[in-house]
C-alpha cells in the first residue's frame, strides 16, 4: 500500500473536477464517495442531485470561521492511496475504513469523541486506489499541526497491510523509480502492452547505457532501438538533459508523450550517466575489481568468459570494500545483467531480461557510488553489446551458462551487502533476480553439463579413483557430498581436462574452492565445474568434444598404466 501527499493547492473545486471526471486518458471508472468527515457530504458520483460545487462550499465552510488574513495560502490537502498490482479488489468498506485511519494518522480529523477536525471526503474511481481531499482548517477554526504527516501515514500502511493480507512494502529511501501512475497502467492495458510506455523507456535506456562509451554511442543506442528523442540544449550549445518516447506512444492530442531520464529512473538523468564516461575517461581511483580489458576479438563466447571473470574479482569489493567501492560494482553489475539479457538467445532471454528488469532497484541506494572501480564490469558489458547475439548452444551456451552462474553469486552477494545496511527494497529486488538468474542458468547449463556428465562416466574406473583422490585431498570435508551428487561427473569430467592442459588439478581445484564458501551451494559440483573451466581457459564446446575425448584418452592410458599389476610393455605402455 503505497500513500501519497500530493503538493497542496488552493483550489478545491478543480480537484474535485479531476477526481470525478474522466481523467487524462479515460482511465477513471465510477466515481464516488466511500468515507467523509461526517459520512452524510453529499455523493455527486451517485446522487444525482448533488453537485460538485455543494460538496466544494462544505468541504471549504470552516474557512470563514477564521479571518482572511489568517487563512493559509493554500488550503488542500491531498492524499492519494494506492495498492499493489498483486494485492486483491477491496470494498468500498475496507477503502472507508482506511481513509478514516489515515486521515487520524496524518492528523487531519480526530476520531474521538467531540473531537474537532478538518473536513476530508474520499472519492473512488478506480480498484485500487481512493483520492482524499482535506481543507487545512479545523471547525473551531484551528489550523492542524501537520508536522511529519507523511510518516504517520507510511506507519498506518504499513499497519494496514498487516491487518488486511495485502502486500508487505519495504521502506524505501527515495531512490526507487518512480512507478507508473493508475492511468498509464490503464492505457497500456488498452494497448495491449506488457509494460507501461515508463516501463518500457526505462528498461530501454539502461540497454542503451550498458557499457556505452559517451554521449554519441548512447544517443546512437537510443535512436537505434526506435525511440523518438529531444535533447535539452543550453545557449552555449551545451547538452542539458534529454527525454525520450515511444513512437506509438501518444496523448490525446496525437503528440508522443515525452519522458526525462530522471522520471524513468533517478541514474538515468544525463548528469548521472556521465558519472560513469567521466569516469571512464580519466581514470578516477585504482580499480579494485579488475583492470579494464582491451577488446575481446573471439566474439559472443569471448565476451561471455570476461563477464564471468569480472563478475568473479567483483566479489571481494562487495563483500569486504568500502561501501562506496562496493555502490560503483553493484550499479555496473546492472549494466552486464542488462547487456546479457539483450544479446543471449531467445530460450534464456525472458528470464535474464525479468532478471535485469528486478536487479534495476538494488542498483540504487543512497550510498554514492566512486566510478572508476567498476570499469571492468563496465568494460565486460560494452563488449557483450558489441560481439552481438550469442546462440544458444555450443560454446556461446556454454560460456552463458558460465556468466549466469557467476552473476549468480555477485547479485547473491549485492543482497547480502543491502540487508546488512538495511536497505529492505534493494535486498529483495536482488534476491528476486537471483531467482531469475536460476531458472536462467537451469535452462542454459543442461545441455552443456549433460555432455560433461557424459564424458565423465565414460572415463575409465582407475581415471574415475584417482580424481576422486583429488577430490578428497582438494575438498576433504565436502568430497563425500559432491561425489553423491549427479554432476560429479561432470567434474571428474573437467579434472581430467585440466590435467592434460597441464594444469595441476588438486592445486587448481584447491583454489576454486578457497574463494568462496561453497557449503550453501545448490551443486557444488556445478560451481566447481564453471570455476575450474574459467580459470584454466578450458573451452566448454561439447558439441564435438574432439580435443577433451583426446584428452581424457590419454588420462585414461596413463591412469591404467598406474594401476598395480597391469603388465607393461618395454616401453612403458601395456
Amino acid at each position: 500500500m503505497i500513500p501519497r501527499i500530493h503538493k497542496r493547492g488552493q483550489r478545491t473545486l478543480g480537484l474535485l473536477h479531476y477526481l470525478y471526471g474522466p481523467g487524462k486518458y479515460e482511465e477513471h471508472t465510477d466515481p464516488h464517495l466511500v468515507a467523509s468527515w461526517d459520512g452524510n457530504a453529499p455523493d455527486p458520483g451517485r446522487d444525482g442531485t448533488a453537485t460538485l460545487k455543494q460538496l466544494q462550499r462544505l468541504l471549504d465552510q470552516p474557512l470563514g470561521n477564521i479571518d482572511a488574513s489568517e487563512r493559509p495560502g493554500k488550503h488542500v490537502w491531498h492524499l492519494s492511496v494506492r495498492n499493489a498490482a498483486e494485492d486483491r479488489t477491496l470494498s468500498d468498506a475496507e477503502w472507508g475504513d482506511i481513509a478514516r485511519r489515515m486521515v487520524a494518522a496524518a492528523g487531519i480529523d480526530d476520531p474521538g469523541p467531540g473531537g474537532a477536525g478538518c473536513r476530508w471526503a474520499a472519492v473512488r474511481h478506480a480498484d485500487d486506489h481512493i483520492h482524499i481531499v482535506a481543507t487545512l482548517v479545523r471547525e473551531d477554526g484551528y489550523k492542524p499541526g501537520l508536522h511529519n504527516d507523511a510518516a504517520r501515514v507510511q506507519a498506518q500502511a504499513r499497519a494496514l497491510e498487516a491487518e488486511l493480507g495485502l502486500r508487505r512494502l519495504s521502506k524505501g529511501d527515495r531512490t526507487a523509480a518512480k512507478r507508473p501512475t493508475s492511468a498509464e497502467r490503464h492505457k497500456a492495458k488498452r494497448q495491449g502492452r506488457e509494460r507501461t510506455a515508463r516501463e518500457e523507456l526505462r528498461e530501454t535506456v539502461r540497454r542503451a547505457v550498458a557499457g556505452a562509451a559517451g554521449e554519441t554511442e548512447f544517443f546512437d543506442r537510443l535512436a537505434a532501438a526506435g525511440l523518438l528523442i529531444r535533447k535539452r540544449v543550453a545557449p552555449s550549445g551545451d547538452l542539458l538533459g534529454y527525454k525520450v518516447a515511444l513512437p506509438d506512444d501518444r496523448n490525446k492530442d496525437g503528440e508522443p508523450v515525452f519522458y526525462p531520464g530522471a522520471r524513468l529512473a533517478p541514474d538515468l538523468s544525463l548528469p548521472r550517466i556521465r558519472e560513469r564516461w567521466s569516469a571512464d575517461d580519466h581514470g578516477q581511483g585504482a580499480s579494485t575489481a579488475a583492470p579494464a580489458s582491451p577488446p575481446v576479438p573471439g566474439g559472443p563466447a569471448a565476451a561471455r568468459r570476461q563477464a564471468a571473470s569480472a563478475a568473479w574479482t567483483a566479489l571481494p569489493p562487495i563483500e569486504h570494500g568500502e561501501d562506496s567501492v562496493a555502490t560503483a560494482c553493484i550499479a555496473a553489475a546492472g549494466e552486464v545483467l542488462d547487456a546479457l539479457a539483450q544479446t543471449s538467445a531467445a530460450h534464456t532471454r525472458r528470464e535474464l531480461r525479468d532478471a535485469a528488469f528486478a536487479f534495476e532497484r538494488a542498483s540504487r541506494s543512497r550510498v554514492r557510488a566512486e566510478r572508476g572501480h567498476d570499469r571492468a564490469l563496465r568494460q565486460a558489458a560494452r563488449e557483450l553489446v558489441r560481439s552481438g547475439p550469442a546462440l544458444g548452444r555450443g560454446e556461446d551456451g556454454a560460456t552463458t551458462a558460465m556468466a549466469i552462474d557467476m552473476l549468480f553469486f555477485l547479485v547473491t552477494a549485492t543482497a547480502h551487502w543491502h540487508a546488512k545496511r538495511e536497505h529492505a527494497q534493494q535486498a529483495t529486488a536482488a534476491s528476486r533476480a537471483a531467482e531469475h538468474l536460476r531458472a536462467a542458468y537451469q535452462a542454459t547449463a543442461a545441455q552443456p553439463l549433460g555432455a560433461l556428465h557424459q564424458r565423465g562416466r565414460s572415463l575409465a574406473r582407475p581415471l574415475l579413483r584417482r580424481q576422486a583422490a583429488v577430490l578428497h585431498t582438494a575438498l576433504p570435508e565436502l568430497a563425500e557430498q559432491v561425489l553423491a551428487e549427479p554432476g560429479w561427473y561432470a567434474l571428474a569430467a573437467t579434472l581430467t581436462d585440466t590435467e592434460a592442459a597441464g594444469h595441476d588439478p588438486t592445486t587448481l581445484l584447491t583454489e576454486a574452492a578457497g574463494r568462496r564458501e561453497l557449503g550453501t551451494a545448490e551443486s557444488v559440483s556445478d560451481v566447481l565445474v564453471w570455476r575450474l573451466r574459467r580459470t584454466a581457459e578450458l573451452p566448454i564446446d561439447t558439441s564435438g568434444m574432439a580435443v577433451g575425448e583426446r584428452a581424457a584418452k590419454q588420462s585414461t592410458r596413463r591412469a591404467e598404466q598406474r594401476a598395480p599389476g597391469r603388465p607393461r610393455s618395454r616401453h612403458g605402455r601395456s
